[in-house]
């Protein structure tokens, strides 16, 4: 006991940790907090929740109702995830603004786990097995047949059936409870790597001095930026609880009616836009993914410049990317109709451009720097 002690002592509370770090690294310990906010209110929730498809529906509406506080657990769940995705948008971001992709086995793994937590969010959709789960999960499980050749058989497979069903709903809740444990495992190994090379700051150097202990300094920063997110946490949950939520969740699952207009959550709109944004199915398949696995690319590319807060172009670019995010985040909740079709796809093309132009615009300043010199 004393070792795990002198351990947590040595790794998190005297961690070298640069000076000048600002409020935009609170971000990682923020996603901690919920990451343990959806696990329990989860597990609470599990305790009630039945994974049949003529109980699943009913079984919400009886931890809302009937179960003591159930219905301050199911706010809690279902807001949690979108406050987990906005602390994640806004890390990775930041790790993007300020090159923080250089350590690269942190990065790596940090990707990794917003994948994982991309399929979490999505199967725990399903679970409540309303109108929008149900045609939300035909719609995205149908996209794996277009794999060539094995595509319809991986299908059925994922269905348990030839549509979705209770074998369906069934697998998909013991996946949406064991997948939040390997994030956490993950987390660990990010935690490792970051410790192993040491935060990045804004100045983008990887110099070690100017370095002070993690505690008290950075655990108090922390605890400010918690409070500040449970607050607004708090006032969602309890005076906005469906702020977020789709009004055709509210129905029960049907398959005989479709909704006019299918739509995951706010937080994969952006890719939803670009998927739709191509005629060809398998194409739009292959953007959607490419959408999330570029950032692998990111430690790839030969940054040269320490941190974009020094360069204009690359942060009026940055800036850029960031509003066709928002935007690709609007447009995937609008009607597959002109214009915003056109509108789509422009963004989803502009999306991918920053990737590209990101890398060619450190090389010219690069350049540049070194004839001045």
């Amino acid at each position: 006991m004393n070792k795990i002690m002198n351990l947590i002592k040595s790794s998190l509370l005297k961690l070298p940790t640069p000076t000048n770090i600002s409020y935009w690294w609170n971000y990682g310990s923020l996603l901690g907090l919920f990451l343990f906010v959806q696990i329990i209110s989860g597990f609470f929730l599990s305790i009630h929740y039945c994974p049949n498809t003529f109980y699943a529906f009913n079984s919400i509406i009886h931890i809302m109702q009937n179960i003591s506080n159930g219905w301050l657990m199911h706010n809690i769940h279902i807001n949690g995830a979108t406050f987990f995705f906005i602390c994640m948008y806004t890390h990775i971001a930041r790790g993007m603004y300020y090159s923080s992709f250089k350590l690269i086995h942190t990065w790596m793994i940090g990707v990794t786990i917003f994948f994982i937590s991309m399929a979490t969010a999505f199967l725990g959709y399903v679970l409540p097995w309303g109108q929008m789960s149900f045609w939300g999960a035909t719609v995205i499980t149908n996209l794996v047949s277009t794999i060539p050749y094995l595509g319809v058989m991986i299908v059925e497979w994922i269905w348990g059936g030839f549509s979705i069903n209770n074998a369906t709903l069934n697998r998909f809740f013991s996946f949406h409870f064991i997948l939040p444990f390997i994030i956490l495992f993950m987390v660990i190994m990010h935690l490792f790597f970051l410790h192993e090379t040491g935060s990045s700051n804004p100045l983008g150097t990887n110099s070690n001095l100017y370095k002070i202990p993690f505690h008290i300094y950075f655990s108090f920063k922390d605890l400010l930026g918690f409070i500040m997110y449970l607050i607004i946490f708090t006032l969602i949950i309890l005076q906005y609880p469906y702020m977020f939520s789709d009004p055709d969740n509210f129905i029960p699952a049907n398959p005989m009616i479709t909704p006019i207009h299918i739509q995951p959550e706010w937080y994969f709109l952006f890719a939803y836009a670009i998927l739709r944004s191509i005629p060809n199915k398998l194409g739009g398949v292959i953007a959607l993914l490419a959408s999330i696995l570029i950032l692998y690319t990111l430690p790839l590319q030969k940054i040269h410049m320490p941190s974009f807060s020094f360069f204009p172009l690359n942060q009026l670019l940055f800036w850029m990317f960031i509003n066709t995010f928002i935007l690709l985040t609007w447009a995937g909740a609008q009607p597959i109709e002109p214009p915003f079709v056109s509108i789509s796809q422009f963004l989803s093309i502009t999306y991918f451009l920053y990737f590209i132009m990101m890398p060619l615009l450190n090389k010219i300043w690069f350049n540049l720097l070194s004839h001045n010199h």
